[in-house]
């Protein structure tokens, strides 16, 4: 077994900012996830609740031979507004995260080039197995016992000297390296991501010894607007504001994110931050892929993006997008139509009301 230091080293050298070391053991929030699925919180991501759900809950199901796993985490924070300062009028807004190029490739990246230290410091063979957002695995907890950080209210991890805007990725290694420690919860009575969210989907839960709140996708602006498949619920369209794709409020107002540091990784410049509402409405197919090739924007799928757009136009109450609007409406997709016609109302509505 040897030191979790030399680990840490190497990682910075990668270009990770956080990196630590966890036990490839099961850990208690595998017991607070069962919770959290069979109280149907994770909405229709059917990927979070089918077998790999069980794989999710030991590292060991992805690599038998694991006992370790080094975590590690890679700002992603840019020097621009946060959402809750940012003038938004005609435009929309992209989560933070997917400003830049597709993180995933970044993260595998420097995991590789991770392996390919550890290989030559140890020089002794050794399994490994790269895990970026996409494999079964409980990331933020294994993150946490790591010592990267706390879970927040908001469910998101956060590093005390530098904020949350991390990317997270991990490397389950063979290797028997010390483990490091969960530090404490600095959230404390702060409630102001609670507070903040505009549909409420930070509710609070009991769940023992476990955490007091949780995140209910089922109301979540980032759920709707990226994973969710279908019309987004007519009760939540006017709180999802300008947003078009993600959400970053409960991030945005944290006091740890105050003086979040900024990532040198010109990969997530802000390429993609806030365009033009009428701009994206145009958009055909094809464009919409070329110009969100490579971001994790085209997650959201061509139509569910246009539906996005739509509500946010909308939620504009600008009569200026009637005509972009009038030709989303006559969409041969049904639930891009829908939503134009939903967002036509609110104009009118907003006409009316005007003085």
């Amino acid at each position: 077994m040897f030191s979790s230091l030399l680990v840490r080293r190497l990682a910075a050298e990668c270009g990770f900012e956080l990196a630590g070391v966890a036990e490839a053991v099961p850990v208690p929030e595998s017991r607070y996830y069962r919770v959290w699925v069979a109280a149907g919180m994770a909405g229709e991501m059917g990927y979070l609740k089918d077998k790999r759900a069980d794989m999710r809950l030991d590292p060991r199901s992805l690599l038998p031979s694991a006992r370790s796993v080094i975590s590690v985490g890679k700002l992603y924070n840019t020097d621009q507004p946060y959402s809750t300062h940012a003038a938004t009028d005609d435009r929309g807004w992209v989560s933070r995260y997917a400003w830049g190029d597709d993180y995933h490739d970044v993260l595998r990246s420097g995991l590789e080039r991770l392996i390919g230290r550890l290989k030559a410091e140890l020089e002794a063979p050794f399994d490994w197995k790269i895990c970026v957002d996409t494999a079964p695995l409980l990331e933020r907890a294994y993150a946490r016992w790591a010592g990267l950080g706390w879970i927040g209210k908001n469910t998101c991890l956060i590093n005390q000297g530098m904020g949350s805007w991390f990317f997270l990725g991990e490397l389950l290694t063979s290797l028997e390296i010390a483990p490091d420690a969960p530090p404490p919860d600095r959230c404390g009575t702060c409630t102001r991501c609670i507070d903040a969210c505009p549909t409420q989907a930070i509710v609070p839960v009991e769940s023992g010894e476990g955490p007091g709140w949780a995140l209910d996708s089922r109301r979540c602006i980032s759920y709707f607007t990226i994973e969710h498949r279908g019309g987004i619920p007519e009760a939540f369209r006017a709180e999802v504001g300008a947003q078009v794709f993600g959400c970053d409020i409960c991030q945005d107002v944290c006091p740890w994110n105050r003086k979040a540091a900024v990532t040198p990784e010109p990969a997530f410049g802000p390429h993609h931050m806030s365009p033009p509402l009428e701009e994206l409405a145009s958009l055909t197919e094809e464009e919409f892929r070329v110009r969100f090739l490579r971001t994790p924007v085209t997650r959201a799928k061509y139509a569910g993006f246009l539906r996005n757009v739509a509500v946010a136009m909308g939620n504009s109450g600008q009569a200026k997008f009637r005509d972009a609007l009038e030709r989303l409406a006559g969409s041969s997709d049904p639930e891009v139509a829908g939503h134009a016609r939903w967002a036509l109302e609110r104009i009118e509505l907003a006409a009316v009301r005007a003085p």
